[in-house]
């Protein structure tokens, strides 16, 4: 109690300040109508500045979400345009379109467990698997639509892709406009680059060029953005180049990814492991 009694005493010019300062503030407040308007008005301000700081901030972590919902929409709208791109493609075709054809591809949205980039042989962990309707080969594209790895291996509830910083990847690309193309793959010196090689050397590789997927990959349909050019060289032949491609897909920050299954690519690949397939290719040996 001694104590107690002895700090009040060190203290109490302090509250005997706030205390005359709180009656002087209360007896100006109620002074005039006036007054009390202008200290209504700007303890009005000052709640509402506080109300929206917090509402900022839960905004802000509600800002997760709704970037997955943006996200599933845009695949779904993206599937609707798929479908009436095709539609338009067969119309032109046959001149008649009953209705509206299934696009080869099919779109779903994953979350990413895991990833790394500081190893040779990098991967990717999805947290959807064979129940959620992930399969072997499909694309995996960042949230907004470039390349980053392929499916390998699925759980039922989770699925492995390969990531394109991967020394194994493989994929073709070429310059957006032209027909030439050439080999996509990792070489293991920088996360943020891939590299473009056998690339005709009558391309026109400039620096800033839009790399773009060819479509005659098992995994990736045609023009998914790959990355831009960053230098190309001719090879000791002078036959081909071997170009340095920037990525477009922050491979190291992904969070979001699309899945693009081709579901044509076991009918094709039936087909062209079929027995007269390969009754052709060793008759053509022979020859």
């Amino acid at each position: 109690m001694h104590k107690l009694l002895a700090f009040i005493r060190s203290i109490y010019v302090v509250l005997l300040f706030l205390l005359l300062e709180g009656l002087a503030v209360r007896y100006y407040a109620h002074s005039t109508a006036y007054t009390q308007a202008r200290l209504l008005s700007r303890s009005n301000q000052v709640v509402g500045s506080v109300q929206g700081f917090f509402a900022g901030i839960r905004h802000y972590f509600t800002l997760g979400g709704e970037n997955r919902r943006l996200l599933d929409r845009v695949v779904e709208l993206e599937t609707r345009l798929a479908r009436y791109e095709a539609a338009d493609e067969q119309a032109w075709q046959a001149s008649c379109v009953d209705s509206l054809p299934k696009s080869p591809y099919r779109l779903m949205t994953a979350r990413v467990v895991s990833n790394t980039v500081n190893r040779r042989r990098n991967l990717i962990t999805l947290d959807k698997g064979l129940r959620d309707g992930v399969v072997p080969d499909m694309a995996v594209l960042s949230s907004d639509g470039a390349m980053a790895g392929y499916v390998i291996d699925c759980s039922e509830h989770y699925s492995v892709a390969m990531s394109a910083l991967n020394t194994s990847f493989r994929a073709s690309g070429k310059l957006d406009g032209e027909e030439y193309f050439g080999s996509i793959y990792w070489d293991g010196r920088n996360q943020y680059e891939v590299v473009m090689d056998e690339l005709s050397k009558y391309a026109d590789p400039q620096p800033g060029r839009e790399v773009v997927s060819t479509g005659f990959s098992e995994y990736f349909p045609a023009d998914i953005l790959i990355g831009w050019v960053e230098q190309a060289e001719l090879d000791d032949t002078k036959t081909t180049y071997r170009v340095r491609v920037r990525l477009a897909a922050e491979i190291s920050s992904l969070s979001d990814v699309i899945l693009v299954e081709n579901t044509s690519l076991a009918e094709t690949r039936r087909l062209r492991e079929s027995e007269r397939v390969k009754q052709q290719n060793e008759r053509n040996e022979r020859e």
